[in-house]
Order: C-alpha cells, then structure tokens, then sequence
C-alpha cells in the first residue's frame, strides 16, 4: 500500500491503516507492507520520516505573514548521511492563512530559510524541501533574505521579503548568503514543472488559489519579471525557464541558485524508502489520493506508484476520494480505478463519511481480489 494523502481529510499514514483494516478483513493471511506516500506537499516529511526511520525536531520559524509560528522538520539517514527533510507546506502553507487573510503580496518564504539555518547549526549540510501547497508567490526572496542574501529598493532601503517587495527590487548583494550553504546539498522535491514566469507560470497558474486578484496577478508577474532580469544580471545566469522554477510562488527559481535540484517529490520518497524493491515483492500495489484526475500523470504520487508497479509487472489499484475530470486517461496504468464516494453527497457529508467510505472501497477491491 502506497497511497499518498486524502488533502484536508486523512493523512497518508492514516489511509494506509484504514486500507489495512479494510484488506485484512476479507483476506486476513494478507502480508501488508505500508508506505505513506508524498509528492512534495504536505505530509512529505512524515512520508520519508515514517518510511527511513527517523525522527521530527520541531523549531520556530517565520510564518506566511512574518509572525513566528511553530514548525517541524525531519531527520534520517540518507544515502549514508545526515539529512534534514523540510517541507514549505508546514512553514508557510495555504492552510495556514485564513481565507479573507489571503493575499500573495503579503506572503512570504522566509521561514523555509529559517529551518534551513536552524538544521545548518545542528550539522545538517544535506537537505530535502518539498515545495507543494504553499501560500507565497515571492520568489523565495523571503528564504534567501533569512540566509543572508540582501535586496534593496531604488532608495537603498533593505526589503524583507513579501511577494510585494518584488516590485521594489532594484539591487541584490550575494555577499552575506551564509557561507555554509557552499557545502550543502539540495534536494528540491516538486510535483509540478511550471516555469517561473508567464501564463504556465508560478503567478498565473497558482496565484488565483494563494488569494491573487486579476489585477494583482498582472503587477505580481511584472515584478517576477523584473526580479528575475536582476537575478540575470547580478548572477550571471538565466534559470527562470528550468522546469519547477515556478514551484511554490518561484521558490523553486530560488533554490536553483542555491545549487538545488528539482526531482519529482513521489520519487525522492521511493529513494529513501526502497519502494521500488518492495514494489517488486508485492503481489498488488494499492494506491490513491483525494482526487485523481487527468493532473495524476503529471507527476502526482499515485501515478509514480503505478509506473513502478509496471515496470514490475504487478497489479495496481487505485482508490481515491474522487475521480475527476480526464480520469479515464488514468484506465491504462491500473487494473482498476475506484472512487471512495458513491453517491451523490455534499462536501460535510463527504469529509465526516471519508474514514468509512474508504474503508467500504478497500474492502470491496480486496473481496474482488480474494475471489481471483
């Protein structure tokens, strides 16, 4: 079972019990091996936590709209390393700001740099960040001002670090970026390959959701604009068109300077996992997701698991809460596709039903296989 979480109802940790209760039901001589699933959004640091054995260090960092909150990271053994596993879903999510708070311009990713220098002081010179489910779209000049990177306006005043502050950029001195961060590693771990800029961008496709007005989605994409022309002209490079610069409001451009590397999220949880030779032992795959549809194959976590079942030549299942629009392109990666809800049901009645309606899915799907 490798399902990835049920967005704003259960977690993949939880899933992969409910499946479990629900499988062994009607086939009790079952050997389950659950791995909690993650693409890079919420849920990724426990994902890779519960999957390399290792812990959670909690810290205090800046929040999305630069009050301090509390937050987390990971800590594992990754290829033979230390490895602190960050994700922007718990420092700066969406979730964390209230609906009418919404607004893009007065976000910022400056607690991703906070978590960055907390886990530098405890040794850390490796690093993982999934960048999914964010509420920011300022670049990520708010992390590389909490590591030492400085911007300034036309009037030579220092900008913290909002989506805002992007309009006013005028000057960047790279001088103070924390000298440690020249012997670490990055691992960017991304569900989505939007460039940084225009209407595939970080600003026009996910703004609207971040609280972005139209009006403020044009004067956000100038400033990108004009932030990424400075970024060229003080850095000497162009990564604004790399695939996954525009992830999480351009944080993604932001770790591209950093020496970062962007891999699909579901895959950095298959590297620390080992799922791929468990996958192998496997007579069935089971995984799922809150809603799947066409947007699955671009990467989502559930698609990455069938792909690997594939090439094993296992059976796959996939049992989401949902199966939305384009779903059909999923028929040919699974031997069958479920949706949890089965009748018509509004969204209080589908969230307060999500345990059981699983449930009664994977039950269903494991009946089936028993019969074969």
């Amino acid at each position: 079972m490798a399902p990835d979480s049920y967005k704003g109802t259960l977690t993949a940790a939880q899933v992969c019990e409910i499946m479990r209760r629900a499988i062994l039901t009607k086939l009790p001589e079952a050997v389950i091996d659950a791995i909690p699933m993650a693409d890079g959004g919420e849920g990724t640091i426990e994902a890779i936590v519960a999957s390399s054995n290792g812990k959670v260090i909690e810290l205090d960092a800046t929040g999305p709209l630069g009050a301090p909150v509390r937050s987390r990271y990971g800590a594992i053994q990754y290829e033979g390393e230390r490895c602190a596993v960050l994700e922007a879903a718990s420092l700066f999510g969406l979730p964390m700001v209230e609906q009418e708070k919404r607004n893009p311009l007065r976000t910022t990713s400056r607690g991703l740099g906070d978590a960055i220098r907390a886990a530098l002081d405890l040794g850390f010179r490796r690093f993982i960040i999934g960048l999914g489910g964010s509420a920011t779209n300022d670049g990520g000049i708010g992390l590389l001002a909490a590591l030492g990177v400085r911007f300034y306006n036309g009037g030579g005043e220092e900008l913290y670090g909002f989506g805002e502050d992007l309009s006013e950029l005028e000057r960047i001195d790279w001088t103070g970026l924390d000298e440690r961060i020249g012997s670490c590693a990055f691992t960017i771990a991304s569900d989505v390959d939007n460039p940084l800029l225009g209407r595939q961008g970080a600003t026009y496709v996910y703004g609207p959701q971040k609280g972005a007005t139209a009006a403020m989605l044009e004067r956000l994409e100038a400033a990108m604009s004009a932030y990424a022309d400075v970024m060229k002209k003080t850095t000497g490079i162009d990564l604004g068109g790399t695939p996954g610069a525009g992830a999480a409001g351009g944080l993604g451009f932001a770790l591209l300077h950093l020496g970062g590397r962007i891999v699909p999220g579901a895959r950095v949880v298959e590297e620390t996992s080992g799922l791929k030779a468990r996958i192998e032992r496997a007579d069935w795959v089971v995984t799922g997701e809150g809603c799947s549809d066409g947007q699955t194959l671009r990467g989502k976590a559930p698609f990455h698991i069938a792909r690997l079942a594939e090439a094993a030549g296992k059976p796959a299942l996939l049992v989401s809460g949902s199966l939305g629009r384009g779903w059909e392109q999923l028929l040919p990666h699974y031997a069958g596709c479920f949706s949890t809800v089965t009748y018509p049901a509004g969204l209080d009645e589908v969230l307060r039903d999500a345990e059981q309606n699983l449930y009664t899915a994977v039950r269903n799907a494991a009946s089936l296989i028993g019969r074969l």
